[in-house]
């Protein structure tokens, strides 16, 4: 080390131990040193918390860490370098191309393209044979900044109308622009990124297709070219498979299938529930009621339309509007509810609490309509209209722990009824917040001590809390690995000052509740889909429509046939008799592809013995047996709430 440099103290995180280095040595070089460089590919670097390149330097004391494709951090550097590769190839297969924004996404990476020419999947292999050749030319990937005015000069020579319109934006701040080149390609960007473009192994272009610029539907179609990479083969082709039995398990697909929903062409991102899906439906939220009755809730309902002035009071008018339908009625606006907060504002302000009434739990399976751009839409994951199983709770402020912690104590029940692993995330302050800043201290203060005391494992997500709150939200894990976003829990100070709800404290004295937004299912909808490809179609015994199928082999048993059928119903089951011409394979072929868990056979030996012959659709055949034997172990089965 010189001893004339200014030394500075790293806590390298991994090592648990501090050491000194020279100012102006880079993250890279930290690691080097302290052997951490080997055949693991290390994508960055967190300096106190800060994701950053391997090149930045080190100017102050700090803690280092470093991140390799493992950590989610790390593969968002990985995933928007390979960004930048895409947008490079591009521009060399089309060189009229102009650049919008390319992130790195939760399943890999996406660049927005404006181009008159409709890229097809030949100009994708072509694209692809690009990227190829600039990952095999490893080029040195390199940041530099430049004042407003000569960043905006850089972008009319390339006549990067995208880009440009960007820095003006942040020209207003006052702040230097900053860039990455990988050889002759330079775009604008924040990173950080990898140190060349030979670092990425493996990438493969999957699919384009339409977006708005800045998903706006005012704005020009742009293409949207989507791509996934990992570090090795086997990490890809593990994906591609994934992908496959994803397809396979698309709750569009099976919901038609299974005659348990669609979407038509008359009405899109709105869904419709067919017979069969309704008795899914119906079980699910019967469920929900009896569940949140043994804790304490009470249900409501409110209206759908409600008049502009409470969205005014709300704040949904000025932070939401462009999300919500609106309408007039006797010349007077109203909106169709995007959220059941405000009905339930309502209802509690209906007539005077005292401090003993609180905390007072309302609960409603609310229908909602919000605006989604046609493009967004996805199935049942992403509708415009859904019904979402809502619950506010108002309660004084040291009943706050408490209630969260009885909230995810009932979310976590649920979820392990159907199966579902889940992680936890903190979502902060978001720029458009309403409300003192004070008050949105001690809301994600009190959610952090929560969830301290709950004991789970949770990440931090600055900034993307709710306009009027912080916010708790639980992420399931499905079969084949892919999160899905279902339960939350919102603090809010905010919608009870706005609506000037109050109750009597001890001392007489009017006090200002504070209030819990929640949901467990998310929306009954999304939920429905997310379980539908969960299960692949095959739903546990005491969700699915059609619980047991009985399979005469032939018209002579159709009368014991039906006084079996007759029994089995008696116990509250679902049941139906499949009594056509068809041979019994064929029958139970028919059952096995349509999901249902029980089939009954009945032959001559079944009759002769008064019993029947079960088959199960995962285990096949469990031989013969008393009818009341079976209605012991379905009985027991649906009881249990069992999953395969």
């Amino acid at each position: 080390m010189n001893g004339c440099a200014v030394m500075i103290k790293v806590f390298l995180k991994e090592n648990s131990c501090e050491r000194e280095y020279p100012e102006g040595t880079t993250v890279y070089d930290v690691f080097k040193e302290t052997g951490q460089i080997n055949d693991q590919l290390i994508c960055a670097g967190k300096i106190d918390g800060k994701v950053v390149d391997l090149r930045e330097l080190i100017t102050a004391d700090c803690e280092i860490s470093k991140l390799d494709f493992n950590d989610a951090d790390g593969k968002k550097v990985y995933w928007h370098t390979c960004a930048h590769i895409l947008a490079q190839a591009v521009k060399r297969v089309f060189k009229d191309a102009k650049l919008a924004i390319g992130p790195s996404t939760d399943n890999g990476f996406y660049y927005d393209i404006d181009l008159d020419k409709t890229i097809t999947p030949d100009d994708l292999e072509v694209i692809q044979k690009e990227i190829e050749k600039i990952i095999k030319e490893d080029l040195n990937i390199e940041k530099f900044t430049l004042p407003a005015d000569e960043a905006l000069k850089l972008m009319e020579e390339k006549n990067e109308i995208y880009k440009i319109e960007l820095i003006k934006e942040h020209s207003s701040k006052g702040e230097d622009i900053q860039f990455y080149k990988q050889g002759e390609f330079t775009d604008l960007c924040r990173g950080p990124h990898l140190t060349s473009t030979g670092s990425v192994k493996i990438l493969k272009l999957t699919s384009c297709t339409g977006a708005y610029w800045r998903a706006d539907a005012k704005n020009k179609m742009l293409q949207r070219i989507y791509g996934i990479s990992f570090p090795d083969k086997d990490q890809l082709d593990e994906y591609l498979k994934r992908i496959e039995e994803a397809k396979k398990r698309d709750h569009r697909k099976l919901g038609r299938e299974l005659d348990l929903f669609d979407i038509y062409e008359e009405g899109p991102g709105f869904p419709f529930f067919l017979p069969k899906g309704m008795i899914l439906r119906n079980i699910l939220e019967d469920f929900w009621r009896k569940e949140h009755e043994k804790n304490g809730y009470q249900e409501i309902k409110t209206p759908i339309i409600l008049n502009q002035d409470l969205w005014y009071r709300s704040g949904h008018w000025d932070h939401y509007k462009d999300n919500m339908y609106t309408t007039k009625i006797d010349d007077m606006d109203y909106a169709v509810k995007p959220m059941n907060c405000p009905g339930g504002m309502l209802v509690y302000k209906r007539k005077l609490h005292s401090y003993r009434d609180l905390p007072q739990k309302i609960a409603e399976l609310g229908l909602v309509h919000r605006h989604e751009l046609s493009g967004t839409l996805h199935g049942l994951m992403r509708v415009r209209c859904f019904t979402q199983d809502d619950a506010h709770i108002f309660m004084t402020e040291s009943q706050i722990e408490e209630e969260i912690l009885n909230v995810m104590k009932l979310v976590d029940k649920f979820y392990s009824i159907f199966g579902f692993k889940y992680t936890l995330e903190l979502s902060t302050k978001p720029e458009n917040s309403m409300g003192a800043a004070e008050q949105w201290e001690i809301a994600t203060e009190s959610l952090k001590k929560a969830l301290d005391l709950n004991g789970k494992p949770y990440k931090i997500n600055e900034g993307d809390g709710a306009f009027y709150g912080p916010k708790i939200d639980f992420h399931i894990e499905d079969s084949i690995g892919r999160t899905w976003q279902c339960g939350t829990i919102q603090l809010d100070f905010q919608m009870p000052e706005r609506f000037d709800l109050t109750y009597i404290d001890q001392d007489n004295s009017k006090k200002r509740p504070i209030m819990i937004h929640r949901v467990i299912f998310g929306s009954i909808e999304r939920f429905i889909g997310i379980l539908v490809e969960h299960c692949a179609g095959a739903l546990p015994t005491w969700l699915t429509p059609e619980q047991v199928r009985i399979l005469p082999i032939s018209d002579k048993q159709h009368e014991y046939a039906k006084k079996i059928e007759a029994e089995i119903k008696g116990w509250g089951l679902r049941a139906s008799i499949d009594d056509r011409s068809e041979k019994i394979g064929y029958k139970i072929r028919e059952a096995q592809v349509e999901k249902v868990p029980y089939m009954v056979v009945i032959g001559d030996k079944e009759v002769q013995n008064q019993n029947i012959s079960v088959r199960n659709r995962k285990k096949g055949d469990l031989g013969q047996m008393k009818l009341s034997k079976f209605i012991e172990i379905i009985s027991k089965e649906i009881q249990d709430k069992q999953i395969d």
